[in-house]
C-alpha cells in the first residue's frame, strides 16, 4: 500500500503541474491578442473569428476526447496534447502570415479541448482515489499559471519583446517537465498493479451511459459560471475606465485582483468542502459571486468596483472544479465522459459572456448588462442539490483524513499510466 499512496502521490503532483502549465500558457495567448492582431494584420471585423474559433474547435476537441477514451486512457491524451498546445502557442508566435497563425490557433484550439478534458478526468478520478475533495486544489494551480503567464506577457509587452521571443523561454522550461511529470499520471481504469480492464478487442469495456437529462443541471451551472468568469476577463478594465472613470493604470488591477482572489479561494476550498460540504460551498460561492456582481453595477466608483471584482473572484472560483467533481459523483462508472460532455460547456460559456455583456452594454446600459450575469449564476442555487455527495462514493463532508484511503474508491486507479 505504501507504493500505491507513493504513486497516487506523484500522480497529484504531476496532474497538478499540467494545469499550471496550461493556466500558463492560456494566459500567454489571451493576454497578447492585441500584440497578435497587429504581427499579423489582423482587421477588427476578421479578430473576433479568430477568437471565436479557438473555443469552437476546443468543444468539437472536447467530444471528441469522449470517444477517444474509450479506447485509450486519458492520461495518454493529456500526455500529447499538451506538447502540442504549447507548440501551438509557439507557432502562434513564429508565423509570418494569416494562414500560419490561424493554423497555429486551430491546432491550440483543438490541443486545449483534448488537454481540458482529460486533465479533468484524471482530476476527477484521484478525487474518488483519494476520498475526500482535491479537484480545487488542481485549479487553484492552474489560476497560479495563470497569475504567472499573465505576468510573464506584461513583462514580454513592457520590453516590446516579439512574440517568439516571449514565448520561446516559457515553452523551453514547460514542455521538457511536462513531459518528465507525464509518466506518473494515475488513470482510473485499474487498481494499482493491474492491467485496465479490456474487451475481446484489447479496447476498454464500455461504461455506462451518461443520461444527458441527468447532467443538464451541471451543464447550466458550468455555461453560467463561464459567462461570469468571461464578463470578468473581457469587460473589467472597460468597465471600471469607462463606466466608473479610473485611469488606464487602475483598470487593469481588476482581472489581476480577480485572478488572485480565484487563487486563495480555490486554495482553500477543498478544506470547505471536506468540511461543510459541496452543497454549502457552491451555495455560498454563488451568493458571492451575485453579491460581486451586485457591487459592480451598483459602484459608485473604481475602488468600490474593484471590491465587487474581488468578491467574484472568491465566489465564481468554486464553481467549475465542484462541477467537475459533481460529474464524476453523478456518474461513477462514465465519469470520463460525463466530463468530457460536461467540458463542452465550458466553451460554450465563454463564447456567450462577452458578447452577452457587450450587446446589452452598447444597446442599453453597462451596469443593468452586469445584472445578467449576476441573475445567471443565481440560478445555480436551484441546481444546488445536484452537488449533493453519494455517500458511497464520496466521504463525509467533515472527513480530513490527511492521507489517500488504504482501499482505492471501486474503479478507480493509484499508479501511473503504463
Amino acid at each position: 500500500m505504501t507504493d500505491a499512496r507513493t504513486r497516487m502521490r506523484r500522480g497529484r503532483a504531476a496532474l497538478a503541474f499540467s494545469f499550471f502549465a496550461q493556466g500558463a500558457a492560456f494566459a500567454l495567448l489571451v493576454t497578447r491578442i492585441p500584440a497578435i492582431q497587429d504581427r499579423y494584420g489582423i482587421s477588427d471585423a476578421l479578430l473576433p473569428v479568430f477568437l471565436a474559433a479557438v473555443p469552437v474547435l476546443a468543444g468539437i476537441a472536447s467530444v471528441g476526447t469522449e470517444h477517444l477514451v474509450r479506447r485509450v486512457r486519458p492520461s495518454h491524451v493529456l500526455r500529447w496534447s499538451q506538447p502540442v498546445v504549447l507548440l501551438a502557442l509557439l507557432g502562434v508566435g513564429a508565423g509570418e502570415t494569416v494562414a500560419e497563425v490561424a493554423v497555429a490557433l486551430g491546432a491550440f484550439g483543438l490541443a486545449v479541448g483534448a488537454l481540458d478534458a482529460s486533465m479533468n478526468m484524471l482530476g476527477v478520478s484521484l478525487q474518488r482515489a483519494y476520498g475526500r475533495s482535491i479537484m480545487l486544489g488542481f485549479h487553484a494551480a492552474y489560476s497560479l499559471g495563470g497569475i504567472v503567464g499573465a505576468t510573464l506577457a506584461w513583462v514580454g509587452a513592457h520590453g516590446q519583446l516579439p512574440l517568439f521571443v516571449s514565448y520561446l523561454p516559457v515553452v523551453v522550461v514547460l514542455l521538457p517537465a511536462a513531459l518528465a511529470g507525464s509518466r506518473w499520471y494515475a488513470d482510473a481504469t485499474a487498481s494499482p498493479g493491474e492491467p485496465a480492464e479490456t474487451g475481446d478487442q484489447g479496447k476498454a469495456s464500455p461504461a455506462s451511459p451518461v443520461v444527458f437529462r441527468l447532467l443538464l443541471p451541471l451543464c447550466l451551472v458550468m455555461t453560467f459560471a463561464y459567462i461570469g468568469d468571461s464578463t470578468v476577463s473581457n469587460w473589467s478594465a472597460k468597465y471600471l475606465q469607462d463606466v466608473l472613470g479610473s485611469s488606464e493604470q487602475l483598470a487593469t488591477v481588476p482581472y489581476n485582483v480577480y485572478m488572485v482572489t480565484t487563487l486563495l479561494g480555490r486554495s482553500l476550498g477543498d478544506l470547505g468542502v471536506r468540511r461543510f460540504g459541496a452543497v454549502a460551498v457552491v451555495r455560498a460561492g454563488t451568493v458571492l459571486a451575485a453579491v460581486g456582481f451586485a457591487v459592480v453595477a451598483g459602484a459608485p466608483g473604481a475602488w468600490t468596483g474593484m471590491l465587487g471584482f474581488t468578491l467574484l473572484g472568491l465566489g465564481l472560483c468554486v464553481l467549475v472544479p465542484q462541477t467537475f467533481a459533481a460529474a464524476g459523483r453523478l456518474f461513477p462508472g462514465a465519469s470520463d465522459a460525463a466530463v468530457a460532455r460536461l467540458n463542452v460547456f465550458n466553451y460554450v460559456g465563454f463564447l456567450i459572456g462577452s458578447p452577452l455583456v457587450g450587446s446589452l452594454g452598447d444597446a442599453w446600459d453597462y451596469r443593468a448588462a452586469m445584472l445578467v450575469p449576476m441573475v445567471l449564476v443565481l440560478v445555480t442555487l436551484l441546481y444546488a442539490h445536484s452537488f449533493a455527495p453519494d455517500p458511497v462514493q464520496d466521504p463525509a463532508p467533515a472527513s480530513s483524513t490527511p492521507e489517500p484511503a488504504e482501499t482505492p474508491a471501486p474503479g478507480s486507479a493509484e499508479g501511473p499510466a503504463r
